[in-house]
C-alpha cells in the first residue's frame, strides 16, 4: 500500500475544505461588515485584493496547522476517533488564530457579530474538513476489509506464533508476503512456500516487495538475542513491531499497538506524540541556523584558536550511530592532538594528555560541540537527545545492557539527560552508567522535558561545568 498516497488524498482534500469553507465565511461576513468604501457589490468584494489574497494564503495557513497536529503523520493506523479529535482541536486552534490576527482587525455593525464570525468559520471549516476526512477514511477502512488495499508484511519466525499472528493480521488489512527463519530450533508451521530460506537474498526481497512493515514473531530468541537481532532490522528503514510476552523484558516501556488484540510494539518509534515530534523536528531546524548564524563570530575565534593551538585541521570528524541505526558523520572543534587515536579507539579521561590546552577550556565549556548544529540542520541529530556513540563502543554497551538499542529509535542529541546528570563517560561503564539517565528520558520524552534539559544545558555551559 502506498502511504504517500494515501497522505496526498487528506492533503488535496484539506486544501479544497479549507478554500471552501472560508469562501463561505466570505460570503456571510459581507453582509455584516461596514465593506470597504471602494466595494459596492459582493463581487466586487469577493475579488478586493486584500480578500482574494486571504482566499488563496488561508488554506496554505491550514496546511501548516495539520502539519504541526500530526495528522499526516499515521494516514493508514489512526481511528476515526483520533481523527475526529485531531481535526477538532486543529480546527479550533486555527480558527483562534485567523480571528486574533484578521477577523479583529475587521468592522463590524456590532461587536456581537465576532461571535458569530468564530461560530460560523468554526462551523463551516470543522464541518467540511471533518466530513471529507471521514468519507475518505471510512472509504480506506472499507477498502481494507475487501482485501482492495492492504499492508504487505513481512513476518521474521515460521512457528505456530508466527502462524498465529499472520492470520490474525491477514483479517484487518495485512497481506504476509513472506516468512523469514530465525534460529534453528523453531519448528516451521507456516505456508512452505512463503518461506524465504536464503537470508542472503532477504534485503533485495524486501526492497522488491514495496514492505510495508516487519513483524517479528519468533519463538527462538531470548530477551537479549531479541534485542540484538531487531537491531539488525533497522538496516530496512521500515517501521518494525514484535510480539510481546514475559521474555520481552527490555521493551516494556516502549509503545504498543494493539492490532486486532494482538500486542504489538512498535520498536522503531518512541512516546513523542506525531505533534510533538514535528514541532520538535521545525524546532531543531530553526534553532541550529539562528545558531549557525548568531554565532558565526565565535566559531572564527575558536577556529583560530584551534588552529594556533596545535598544527591539524580545526574540524574533527567522526562515524556515529544516529536514528534507527544509521552511520553519520559527527562534526566537533579538534580538542585534542591529531593521531591521538592512533592505536584504536580510546575515551577520554579528566587528565587525559591528549587534550590540547585550548582543548581542555573548550571541553569546560562545551565550546566543541557548536559545529554540531550543522548536524542539526542536515537532520543528523536533534538538539536533546541520547548522545551518539560509536559502533566500536556500542558492540561493548550491548553485551552488559542490550537495551541500549531502544535509543535509536530517537535522534540522538547535542545534549542529553545524561549529559547534563552524568557528564562526559571515560570507560565503558561509565557509559552504561550514563545510560540510565538516558533511558529515563526515553521513557518520559516530551517538549517540556527536552526545555528542562537545554535550560540545564545552557547552566552548564555558563558555569564552565562541562568536565
Amino acid at each position: 500500500m502506498n502511504r504517500w498516497w494515501q497522505i496526498g488524498k487528506y492533503v488535496v482534500a484539506d486544501f479544497g475544505t479549507a478554500a471552501l469553507a472560508w469562501f463561505m465565511f466570505n460570503l456571510f461576513r459581507y453582509n455584516h461588515l461596514v465593506v470597504f468604501r471602494e466595494v459596492s457589490t459582493l463581487g466586487e468584494y469577493l475579488c478586493y485584493p486584500h480578500v482574494l489574497l486571504g482566499q488563496v494564503g488561508i488554506p496554505f495557513f491550514w496546511w501548516v496547522v495539520y502539519y504541526f497536529s500530526g495528522y499526516y503523520n499515521l494516514p493508514v493506523s489512526r481511528s476515526r476517533l483520533n481523527e475526529l479529535w485531531l481535526t477538532l482541536i486543529s480546527s479550533f486552534a486555527g480558527v483562534l488564530v485567523l480571528f486574533f490576527t484578521l477577523i479583529i482587525n475587521e468592522t463590524p455593525f456590532a461587536y456581537q457579530t465576532y461571535y458569530q464570525f468564530i461560530i460560523v468559520l468554526f462551523g463551516t471549516h470543522f464541518g467540511l474538513t471533518y466530513l471529507v476526512r471521514l468519507w475518505i477514511t471510512t472509504h480506506f477502512l472499507d477498502s481494507l476489509k475487501r482485501g482492495k488495499v492492504f499492508q504487505r508484511v513481512v513476518i521474521f519466525g515460521t512457528g505456530a506464533r508466527a502462524l498465529s499472528i499472520a492470520g490474525q493480521l491477514q483479517a484487518v488489512g495485512y497481506r504476509v508476503v513472506g516468512y523469514v527463519p530465525v534460529g534453528e530450533k523453531e519448528k516451521e508451521a507456516v505456508p512452505r512456500e512463503l518461506v524465504w530460506h536464503e537470508k542472503a537474498s532477504v534485503p533485495e526481497l524486501i526492497q522488491q516487495g514495496a514492505i510495508d512493515e516487519l513483524i517479528v514473531a519468533t519463538e527462538d530468541l531470548d530477551s537479549i538475542a531479541l534485542s540484538q537481532f531487531l537491531y539488525t532490522l533497522y538496516i530496512y528503514k521500515k517501521p518494525i513491531k514484535v510480539w510481546m510476552d514475559k521474555q520481552s523484558v527490555p521493551f516494556s516501556k516502549i509503545r504498543l499497538q494493539a492490532v486486532n488484540g494482538v500486542p504489538l510494539a512498535a520498536i522503531t518509534e518512541n512516546n513523542f506524540s506525531p505533534a510533538e515530534q514535528n514541532i520538535k523536528l521545525f524546532a531543531d531546524r530553526v534553532v541550529s541556523a539562528s545558531m549557525l548564524l548568531l554565532l558565526s563570530p565565535l566559531y572564527l575565534y575558536i577556529a583560530w584558536r584551534v588552529k594556533r593551538d596545535s598544527p591539524g585541521p580545526i574540524i574533527y570528524k567522526q562515524e556515529r550511530i544516529g536514528l534507527h541505526g544509521r552511520p553519520f558523520l559527527i562534526y566537533k572543534f579538534r580538542t585534542m592532538y591529531v593521531g591521538s587515536e592512533e592505536k584504536g579507539p580510546m575515551l577520554s579521561r579528566e587528565d587525559d594528555e591528549r587534550i590540547t590546552p585550548f582543548g581542555l577550556v573548550m571541553r569546560k565549556y562545551r565550546l566543541d560541540e557548536l559545529p554540531q548544529f550543522w548536524n542539526v540542520l542536515k537532520g543528523d541529530m536533534s538538539l536533546v537527545g541520547p548522545r551518539p556513540e560509536r559502533k566500536y563502543f556500542i558492540d561493548q554497551i550491548v553485551q552488559k545492557a542490550p537495551y541500549y538499542y531502544l535509543l535509536h529509535n530517537v535522534r540522538p542529541g547535542i545534549t542529553s539527560l545524561g549529559m547534563v546528570k552524568y557528564g562526559y563517560a571515560g570507560t565503558v561503564d561509565q557509559m552504561i552508567a550514563r545510560l540510565e539517565y538516558d533511558i529515563v528520558y526515553y521513557e518520559n520524552m516530551s517538549l517540556a522535558l527536552d526545555i528542562a534539559i537545554l535550560v540545564y544545558t545552557v547552566k552548564t555551559v555558563l558555569t564552565g561545568k562541562g568536565v
